[in-house]
């Protein structure tokens, strides 16, 4: 069985199977090599994987950041963000974090942050005089905070894994979120200050005012999520699908950008990306069913309680494993892999399942424009056109920050918890 369970998802995973294969390989091995079981088990629980209703909410929220990111509803954020922060030294760069920010409270996809973003900023900055190893390295990193605010789409993954609640997990990310955003602004302050570029405009009142209106619209939709989340009004699966109706409606009725072609272009690649998604859920539900019955996780903490681990030492190593991890494999798949097999360990050592999670997705957030296989690394070299050697020259200070804010989130709880209590309670 542990050839099975460990040898071979490993080598699979080697030669480059794609990670839904990996997983039903390993199961499919397994039930007819080693436990004798019927087939028809792996087909239940492959449907039964996705039978979930907090699921509903990822094609949802999809749809909504297509819709979005297709108008000009990046450039309306930009404008009402750069019109805030006026004459900072730095202002371009601080601009893209804001908008990066307020942009994943809409679409939840990182990549689709670092597209969208990048087309408007990167010229920009590059025009004003910031260095492309700089410019690159921010849009690049800014675009991973887009899995830790809500409405994250990881975040809905995980907690559907690990049995928590979706409105807690997103309530507990709101300030970690905020906390990466401001270390990032501050270097993006200190470096233009000390390499003496991007001076910003003045800041003008009726520029300003002009901006909010013209961004009011876009402002709107995270308005909506949260705050018909908090407010009692929707679940978020019901937020996601309303949020579906207010981007067709701005995007084709206010702002009038977009035709039913272009409706109909996002709902097709909606599909292709949930489809992704899914499969990936699915085979990953029956491999934790598989891990489950074979009693690993029971195993696991055993052995762990075993060594007596600290709560404060299992965080470290976990935070270690899951960096190397995030740089091999996307969110989903390392929180569907992992997810099983640790929560047993982390509710043992009385670990709150929701501050867990957002350090989970603080260290996939890294992995996502890590070294060398970040996806957001090589989205940004798609859109930016730019050598993926300057983008890794750009992006080190970024990593720094992030495992910065890592430390500080995975050792002082009340970051992550502040926000349940504040919003839930």
């Amino acid at each position: 069985m542990s050839f099975a369970l460990g040898l071979l998802p490993l080598v699979l995973l080697l030669v480059g199977f794609p990670i839904f294969l990996v997983l039903l390989t390993a199961v499919t091995v397994a039930l007819v090599f080693y436990m004798h079981i019927p087939l028809a088990a792996l087909h239940q629980n492959l449907f039964g994987s996705v039978n979930a209703y907090a699921l509903l909410a990822i094609p949802y929220f999809i749809y909504a950041g297509e819709l979005m990111g297709r108008g000009s509803v990046a450039q309306r954020l930009v404008d009402f963000v750069q019109g805030g922060v006026g004459s900072v030294r730095g202002s371009l760069g601080v601009t893209t974090v804001g908008t990066a920010t307020i942009f994943g409270a809409i679409s939840g996809v990182s990549a689709a942050a670092v597209a969208t973003i990048g087309k408007v900023m990167y010229p920009s900055m590059v025009r004003a005089g910031y260095p492309k190893p700089f410019a690159a390295g921010l849009i690049t990193a800014v675009g991973a905070i887009d899995i830790i605010i809500p409405p994250s789409i990881p975040m809905i993954v995980y907690g559907a894994a690990a049995q928590e609640s979706v409105p807690r997990l997103y309530a507990a990310g709101i300030l970690p979120g905020l906390l990466i955003a401001l270390l990032i602004a501050g270097y993006v302050i200190w470096r233009a200050w000390s390499g003496n570029f991007g001076a910003g405009a003045p800041f003008n009142v009726g520029r300003f005012i002009h901006s909010t209106m013209r961004g009011l619209w876009a402002l709107g939709a995270p308005a909506i999520i949260l705050g018909g989340i908090y407010g009692g009004v929707f679940s978020p699966t019901e937020a996601a699908a309303v949020a579906c109706v207010y981007a067709v409606f701005v995007t084709l009725v206010v702002f009038r950008e977009l035709s039913w072609r272009d409706i109909l272009e996002a709902a097709a690649a909606t599909v292709r990306f949930t489809a992704q998604i899914l499969i990936i859920v699915s085979c990953a539900g029956v491999f934790s069913w598989l891990l489950t019955v074979n009693q690993v996780p029971a195993a696991l903490v055993a052995w762990i309680q075993h060594f007596e681990v600290s709560a404060w030492s299992f965080l470290l190593v976990v935070n270690v494993l899951l960096l190397v991890v995030g740089c091999f494999l996307d969110p989903l798949s390392s929180i569907l892999l992992l997810t099983p097999l640790l929560i047993p360990v982390v509710k043992a050592l009385g670990i709150d399942t929701v501050h867990f999670g957002i350090v989970v997705m603080v260290n996939l957030a890294i992995g996502l424009f890590h070294p060398p296989f970040g996806i957001n690394i090589f989205v940004a070299q798609s859109v930016l056109g730019i050598s993926l050697n300057t983008i890794y020259r750009g992006i080190i200070p970024f990593v720094i920050l992030y495992l910065v804010a890592l430390a500080l989130i995975t050792y002082v709880p009340a970051i992550s918890l502040a926000g349940v209590w504040v919003l839930l309670n």
